[in-house]
């Protein structure tokens, strides 16, 4: 995946440019005007403190109105389904709303340990609604992927893309012109695991030693994987020296990966920091707002434009609605995560309109299909092996790469790099 964190205008082309998000520029035959100006900001210095009630209440309703509003169409409109809290809040408002059936589309793997078929069903059967479903394999991906690299123009970080890419094409097939979806959720509510951590820094940066204690109880009991020790007190009040030891550690793993050339490092002599930014962290806001502005939520809105316009769909997303965005982002940061549970407002604002198993479940990560398992398979293990030659080739890799066996990982393991090599080689 490319990622300039410190240049949003910076494509993967030379040349080639990108207004930063949030922002606008005008073209006119007579005039360009070329520097970016921003639009909207959220105001994060506006801080309110209702009661949990009230918090509830107000976000029920902000997003039964952002639902609302992205049901407005003179064509067919549909929903992802994934079998997570996000997608089964769409739902559940939708119908609330409507009283016609609702089509939703959805990507299944039959035998893979994350399959979410039986959560599927639950909402399905719950609502009386149609699911379509697609099974796509690793045979579809090696089908496909010159035409999905064709769609998205730039590498991209795993195989969830062409999960999602499957489900928009079985969308259309439905004639399904609108699709509404689920993203922006997890990067304003705080639904990633990887946010734990910097609550908790949160916490013990402003003495709330005996409110850390419990949410780190929680966060066990629901057996979420995270790490904390000693580091973490120190980032907790020296936000700025965590902030170099943590951009050192990345300039280090750029000058010392094995697996690129040293004539390639040469080249890019003195530009290893390039593109390198860590946020200053004092409290989950800030993350939050820097995966929201600048890296996260940014490559995800690119990769579904991208999907769905390949077919024709147009995607609506109700959890980036302003209003909701700008509210959820005046509340203390306990709104978001509480007695261990991530998205805590969104859980209980659903908690009599769904499934409890689908409202309180911990074990949900993120879209993922088997890639594991699909990274073992001779045609797609061939492919990645000619990619990675190119780039040997090309003077990137190391020839060594080529003894090298492929390593298949999960679509969310950050040692991920034969995906990357494989959509990287492809753009060169």
């Amino acid at each position: 995946m490319f990622n300039h964190q410190s240049d949003k205008e910076v494509t993967f082309y030379k040349n080639i440019f990108s207004l930063p998000p949030a922002h606008y520029c005008t073209v006119s035959f007579h005039r360009f005007q070329s520097t970016p100006i921003k639009y909207w900001d959220i105001n994060r210095k506006l801080k309110i403190k209702p009661s949990e009630e009230e918090a509830i209440e107000k976000f029920s309703t902000l997003f039964t109105t952002a639902v609302k509003k992205r049901l407005r169409s003179d064509v067919a409109i549909g929903t992802s389904l994934s079998g997570g809290l996000d997608s089964s809040a769409i739902v559940a408002v939708i119908q609330q709303l409507q009283s016609h059936t609702l089509q939703t589309f959805s990507a299944t793997f039959p035998g893979f340990e994350k399959d979410e078929s039986a959560y599927i069903k639950n909402v399905a059967d719950q609502f009386n609604i149609k699911n379509f479903q697609v099974q796509p394999t690793a045979d579809d991906l090696v089908k496909n992927f010159e035409k999905l690299c064709y769609h998205q123009e730039e590498p991209f970080q795993s195989t969830s893309i062409f999960a999602q890419y499957k489900v928009f094409e079985l969308a259309k097939h439905h004639n399904i012109k609108v699709l509404i979806d689920g993203q922006g959720a997890d990067e304003s509510l705080a639904g990633y695991h990887k946010y734990l951590h910097w609550y908790l820094q949160e916490l013990i940066s402003r003495y709330k030693f005996g409110m850390s204690t419990s949410e780190k109880f929680f966060f066990k009991k629901n057996k979420f994987n995270f790490h904390w020790g000693i580091k973490n007190y120190l980032a907790a009040f020296f936000p700025v020296h965590s902030i170099f030891h943590l951009e050192r550690k990345e300039y280090k793993k750029i000058i010392r990966h094995p697996d690129i050339n040293e004539e390639y490092l040469q080249v890019l002599k003195g530009r290893e920091w390039e593109g390198i930014h860590k946020p200053v962290i004092k409290k989950l806001d800030d993350i939050l707002y820097f995966n929201i502005y600048r890296v996260g939520l940014e490559e995800l809105l690119r990769y579904a434009d991208r999907n769905s316009m390949a077919h024709g769909v147009e995607v609506r997303l109700p959890f980036l609605n302003h209003h909701l965005v700008e509210y959820i982002f005046s509340l203390p940061s306990s709104f978001k995560i509480k007695e261990g549970n991530t998205k805590w407002l969104l859980r209980k604002a659903m908690d009599t309109k769904l499934p409890a198993n689908i409202v309180w479940r911990t074990d949900k990560v993120g879209y993922e299909p088997p890639q594991q398992q699909w990274m073992q398979d001779k045609l797609l293990k061939d492919y990645i092996h000619e990619a990675k030659k190119k780039l040997v080739i090309q003077g990137i890799l190391n020839k060594e790469m080529l003894n090298k066996q492929v390593r298949p990982l999960g679509t969310h393991e950050a040692q991920n790099f034969d995906w990357r090599y494989l959509t990287a080689a492809h753009f060169l």
